[in-house]
C-alpha cells in the first residue's frame, strides 16, 4: 500500500516531552507497537514510534499489484480473528475500524472434501444459541466428515479439553498429537476437525503444536462461550485498517510516528532515562531521550535490541522458532465461489477466502465479471520455497476439484505472497522461551506476539502483548492505567516450576 507522510512525521522525531516530562519510545509499528503507543498516549505520555518501513501494520499489510483483470490491492496474507478475540476488537474501535471487519452473527464454516467416496462433500461447523457445549452438539452429531465413532470420541476429547488449565507450564512440554491420540482421535479426526482449527491459529499441525497453546485456542475459541469462535475478518484492505486508520489515530492521540526510521541502539543513561539511537534515513539520523522503551519488534531484532542484562538468557530469544505462510492469489475470469470462503480437508488446500470486493477488482472496469480468491496456507513449510510455476500446477487443479465451477474459467492472474517468518512456532517447549513485557532494565518493556501472552502467534497475541507492555511501562514511572482489558492479569503463564 502506498505510505504517506504523515502530519507527525513532518513534526520530527525527537521525543519532546509533555508539561511533566514523561516520554515513551516505541520501537516497531506492527499491531503491537501501534497498541502499545496508543495505550501509552492515552495515558498522558508523550510517545515516538518508530517504525522501519514506509507504513506501519508489520506483516498484516496490503500492497497495490497491476493484473490483467486490473489493479488490486492485497492483502499479504488472509487474516481473521474470534469474537473471543476482545483485545484486538478493543484496537478495532481505538482506530475506529471495527464497523470494516464485521463478525459472523454465528459461526458457520463450510468444509470442502473432494475425496469423499460418493464425491465432493460438503459439511458444516456451526453453532447454536444453547450453552456450551451443546452450542456445538447438531453439528458434530451431523458432521459429514467423521464416522459416528469418531464423532462421538471426538466429543469425549473436547469435553477433556475443558478440564485442561493452558496455563499450566506442564502442557507446554506436551504435543498436542500425543494428547489427541491418547483419546482415541484417528488420524481423519485429525486431520477433519482437530488440524482444521489447529493450523489455521497455531501455524502448525497437531505433531508440531504445544499442548497448552492448543488448550488455549480450543477451550478458549469453541468451549468458553457460545459465541467466541464466531469468525470476523477485514472487508477492506489490511492496510486501510493497520495502517490508515491506525495512523490517523495516532496522529489525534499526539503520537509522532516516524517511518524508514529503525533503531540501532538503546542506552541507559546515569540518571535512569533512555537514550534510543536511529540510524540515518529520510529523518535523519538521531538520538531520542525517554523515560521508557517498549521493543516491538520481532524477536531476533529485539534480542539484537537488548542492553547487556535486560533479559536473564537473552539466547532464548534466538530459540524461539518460526513458522511460515504461503497465500496463493487467484483471478478467474468468472465467479467460481459464492460462499464468502470456505476450507478443505482431503486436499493440499486449506482455507479459500473470495476477496474480489476488498481488492478493488468489482469496480475496475477491465474486471468484466472476474472473481479474486485468496487461498491461505498456513504451515507451509513444504511449499513456501516451491517456484511459483509449480504452485500452478499443484493448485489450480485442486481448486478445480472443489470448485466445479472453476473447471471452465480462465484464470486471468496467479501470484503468490510468502512469509518465510511469519509466526513464532508454536512447538512444545516455546512457553518456556517467551519472555514478559518486563525486563531486568527498568523502564524497558518488550511487546510482540511471541512474548508471554498465552495465546498463539495471532492478531489477538500482538495488541494483548502491546497492552501489557503499556500497563508494565507506567507501572515504572508510577502512573496510573486503566487496563481496557483486566483479564489481561489474570492470563499470564504460570513460570515453570
Amino acid at each position: 500500500m502506498t505510505s504517506r507522510t504523515t502530519r507527525t512525521e513532518r513534526r520530527g522525531t525527537h521525543a519532546a516531552g509533555r508539561p511533566d516530562g514523561a516520554a515513551a519510545v516505541v520501537v516497531g509499528g506492527g499491531l503491537a507497537g501501534t497498541a502499545t503507543a496508543l495505550a501509552l498516549a492515552d495515558a498522558g505520555l508523550a510517545v515516538t514510534l518508530l517504525e522501519g518501513r514506509p507504513r506501519l501494520g508489520g506483516l498484516a499489510f496490503s500492497f497495490r499489484r497491476p493484473s490483467p483483470a486490473g489493479e488490486l490491492t492485497v492483502d499479504n496474507g488472509q487474516h481473521v480473528y474470534l469474537r473471543c478475540c476482545t483485545a484486538y476488537q478493543w484496537f478495532l474501535r481505538r482506530i475506529d475500524g471495527a464497523r470494516l471487519a464485521p463478525l459472523q452473527g454465528t459461526l458457520d464454516v463450510p468444509v470442502l472434501d473432494p475425496g469423499h467416496p460418493k464425491g465432493l462433500r460438503l459439511g458444516r461447523i456451526r453453532r447454536t444459541r444453547l450453552p456450551v457445549p451443546l452450542h456445538l452438539a447438531a453439528s458434530l452429531a451431523t458432521y459429514p466428515h467423521l464416522s459416528p465413532a469418531e464423532r462421538v470420541r471426538a466429543g469425549r476429547a473436547a469435553l477433556a479439553l475443558r478440564g485442561l488449565d493452558p496455563m499450566d507450564p506442564a502442557l507446554d512440554g506436551v504435543d498436542f498429537a500425543t494428547w489427541l491420540r491418547a483419546r482415541r482421535q484417528s488420524p481423519r479426526a485429525v486431520e477433519a476437525l482437530w488440524d482444521l482449527v489447529g493450523v489455521a491459529t497455531l501455524n502448525a499441525t497437531a505433531a508440531h503444536a504445544s499442548l497448552g497453546l492448543a488448550a488455549m485456542v480450543f477451550k478458549t475459541g469453541l468451549l468458553s462461550e457460545p459465541g467466541a469462535a464466531d469468525l470476523g475478518w477485514a472487508h477492506v484492505p489490511l492496510g486501510e485498517l493497520h495502517d490508515t486508520l491506525a495512523r490517523t489515530a495516532l496522529d489525534k492521540a499526539g503520537v509522532r510516528v516516524a517511518l524508514r526510521t529503525r533503531a540501532t541502539s538503546l542506552t541507559r543513561t546515569p540518571d535512569g532515562r533512555w537514550t534510543v539511537t536511529t540510524e540515518s534515513g529520510p529523518h535523519g539520523g538521531g538520538r531520542l531521550d525517554a523515560d521508557a522503551v517498549v521493543l516491538a519488534v520481532p524477536q531476533r531484532e529485539a534480542h539484537g535490541l537488548l542492553p547487556e542484562g535486560a533479559l536473564d538468557d537473552p539466547g532464548r530469544l534466538l530459540r524461539i522458532g518460526t513458522a511460515p505462510i504461503l497465500n496463493l492469489h487467484v483471478v478467474y475470469d468468472r465467479p467460481v465461489l459464492r460462499r464468502p470462503f470456505f476450507a478443505a480437508i482431503g486436499s493440499p488446500v486449506q482455507w479459500v477466502f473470495d476477496r474480489t470486493e476488498s481488492s478493488g477488482l468489482s469496480r475496475h472496469p477491465d474486471a468484466a465479471g472476474s472473481q479474486y480468491l485468496a487461498v491461505s496456507q498456513s504451515a507451509a513449510q513444504d511449499d513456501i520455497d516451491r517456484p511459483v510455476a509449480e504452485l500452478r500446477s499443484r493448485y489450480l487443479p485442486e481448486l478445480r476439484r472443489l470448485l466445479p465451477a472453476a473447471r471452465g474459467a480462465a484464470v486471468r492472474d496467479f501470484f503468490v505472497t510468502r512469509e518465510r517468518t511469519a509466526t513464532f512456532a508454536p512447538a512444545p517447549g516455546v512457553g518456556r522461551l517467551r519472555p514478559h513485557a518486563t525486563t531486568n532494565a527498568p523502564g524497558l518493556c518488550l511487546a510482540g506476539a511471541w512474548t508471554a501472552t498465552g495465546w498463539p502467534a495471532t492478531m489477538e497475541s500482538a495488541v494483548r502483548s502491546g497492552l501489557r507492555a503499556a500497563d508494565a511501562a507506567l507501572s515504572h514511572l508510577g502512573r496510573p492505567y486503566e487496563n481496557p482489558l483486566p483479564a489481561l492479569r489474570e492470563e499470564t503463564p504460570k513460570e515453570a516450576a
